[in-house]
């Protein structure tokens, strides 16, 4: 908690509960900052969509989408020397060896500026937010999946950003079963 840009999965997913209404078949969920336990969230679940801060080189703000089998084709990390790290690639490789791996996995994956100890976001990141919910939406049509706009003047301020000393966590995900 307490890392600037890496509370941006959390932020999405205020905007997403603020702004639609969604099908009963999906549930946005914060994940805190997972390990191996993300298993028990992609178990049973036939499609997820994760929303997390990365950093890949590209420009701050920068959105980019990473489907199932490109997770994958960089298999586990040998050696994980942050304790941050999702562990995504792993967790999917162990729910497809149990059968309950999900078939349709979307990342969405904002390139990070800043992750100093503070409770806001960046401004490219923020920036960005639109377009994350816009790939949300996009993927959710995609699927077939209904929602509908509740408020299209979301007060997107997350309550951390409002608390003296709040904070966001990250790998925010929204699955459908």
């Amino acid at each position: 908690m307490l890392l600037g840009d890496d509370g941006v999965g959390p932020y999405v997913v205020h905007v997403l509960e603020k702004s639609f209404r969604f099908d009963d078949c999906v549930t946005l969920v914060d994940l805190g900052t997972p390990g191996l336990d993300l298993v028990a969230h992609l178990s049973g679940v036939d499609a997820l969509i994760l929303i997390d801060s990365v950093e890949n080189g590209s420009a701050p703000g920068t959105v980019t989408l990473y489907r199932r089998e490109e997770i994958l084709r960089h298999g586990p990390a040998p050696v994980r020397m942050d304790p941050h790290a999702p562990a995504l690639s792993e967790s999917l490789l162990i729910a497809e060896i149990a059968g309950e791996s999900p078939q349709e996995v979307l990342l969405i994956g904002i390139t990070g500026e800043h992750y100093e100890t503070s409770t806001f976001l960046s401004g490219s990141v923020r920036d960005a937010v639109g377009r994350a919910v816009l790939d949300v939406l996009l993927e959710l049509d995609r699927l077939g999946v209904g929602y509908q706009t509740i408020d299209t003047a979301c007060d997107c301020v997350a309550w951390w950003e409002t608390a003296e000393h709040g904070s966001a966590t990250t790998g925010t995900a929204a699955h459908t079963s």
